[in-house]
């Protein structure tokens, strides 16, 4: 079985014609264009595999993407789709540039002061408010750590050892 990854979530159905309202995680709006095949969580094929469904249309309304899946044109069709996430295989992850990361990669990894080298937590999700990402870090004891993804702070990020060492400005750790 191949692993699967989450590119958004269905928040609710539009109209009456099938569209989904769909909550996207994904920096990729090309995952969500028509002809794009995309899979559902809990959605089953016959042989056990994750059921495919392919985009027939795709638009933007209001910070949400509308999508519609060929072969489901009516609302009725879609009610049981809410709440459930929309999902890639893992050949569909494009290459990225050098200092770019897919959120699954970054989530789990231990995270260390280069000063010190002391073990601050581990990065249990990842927030996007807004101009850059804020990587949650959780810590043995006390508070989350919220750690800005940004060039004065994010020092190194090696995905194969899991190890995360940033630089903390005044202010960030206390």
């Amino acid at each position: 079985m191949t692993n699967m990854y989450n590119i958004g979530k269905i928040v609710n159905t539009h109209g009456i014609r099938g569209d989904l309202k769909v909550l996207r995680i994904s920096d990729f709006e090309e995952r969500f264009m028509k002809g794009q095949t995309v899979y559902m969580e809990g959605e089953s094929a016959s042989d056990g595999m994750p059921e495919s469904f392919t985009i027939s249309s795709h638009k933007q309304h209001k910070g949400f993407d509308l999508v519609r899946l060929e072969g489901y044109e009516n609302i009725n069709d879609v009610e049981q789709f809410k709440g459930k996430f929309l999902k890639i295989s893992e050949e569909q992850l494009t290459d990225l540039a050098e200092n770019e990361f897919y959120y699954h990669e970054i989530i789990g990894c231990e995270v260390f002061t280069d000063n010190t080298g002391d073990k601050l937590g581990v990065v249990k999700e990842i927030l996007s408010p807004g101009a850059n990402d804020v990587w949650v870090v959780k810590q043995k004891k006390g508070k989350d750590i919220l750690i800005p993804y940004i060039e004065d702070v994010v020092k190194d990020v090696d995905v194969e050892a899991k190890k995360v060492v940033i630089e903390p400005m005044e202010g960030l750790l206390d």
